[in-house]
This record gives structure tokens, sequence and C-alpha cells, in this order.
């Protein structure tokens, strides 16, 4: 309906029509923007994490607690970055992460069947 049928009232914006002028509705933009480029410092960030928590490591036993760990202590950081800091950084952090937790898991996986169970 045009909006001369009803004065008094705006449109909606829903379907804008030519009489609204460019620029009259507010444009939100997000602070940090999730870029690749980001994407890939996080996970850089989250790989040294992870490696560095295994070069800890003596044995298979220790490689997996450590991992384990440095996992579980990466995770809460990276939830506090995603709420308030760079959620780019944060998910590619969080990708590498996770990735380096799903090694962990096939070695376990790889050892279980040949009989060894490594976690404790």
């Amino acid at each position: 309906m045009p909006a001369a049928a009803y004065p008094g009232h705006a449109p909606s914006g829903l379907f804008p029509g030519k009489s609204q002028q460019a620029g009259a509705r507010p444009v939100f933009r997000e602070l940090l923007p999730v870029t690749a480029g980001k994407g890939a410092i996080g996970v850089l960030a989250g790989t040294l994490w992870m490696g560095l928590f295994g070069l800890l490591a003596t044995s298979v036993r220790g490689y997996l607690w450590w991992t384990i760990i440095g996992a579980l202590l990466a995770w809460p950081v990276l939830a506090v970055l995603t709420r308030y800091g760079d959620r780019g950084v944060a998910a590619g952090a969080a990708v590498s992460t996770g990735f380096g937790l799903a090694i962990a898991g096939l070695v376990v996986a790889v050892r279980t069947f040949a009989g060894e169970w490594v976690l404790w």
C-alpha cells in the first residue's frame, strides 16, 4: 500500500520505496569482523598452544594427558575471547585445538584396538 493511504504513518521499511532517503536507517557493523586472516592467526595460535603442551610429554600416555589438559585450558579462554574479543581468532584457535584433541583421540583408539589402554 502506498504511504499516502495512511497519512501520519511512516512506512515500515520492509519494502523500501523510492521515497526513502539513502542512509536514513542505521547500519550496524561488527567492531571486529571475522576475516580469513584472523582465522589463520587463531589456527596458528591454537597449533602453537597444543604443540607446546605436546612437547611437555615424554611418553604416549603423557602426550595424551597433556593434550587433554591443554584443550581443557584453552576452551574457557576461547569462550571468553568469543564473547569479549575477536571471534575470528577464537574460531581458528578452537578449530586447531579440536583437531589436536582429535589426534589424541585417534592415538587412544589405535592403541586400544592394539590391546593397550594408555590413559591409565
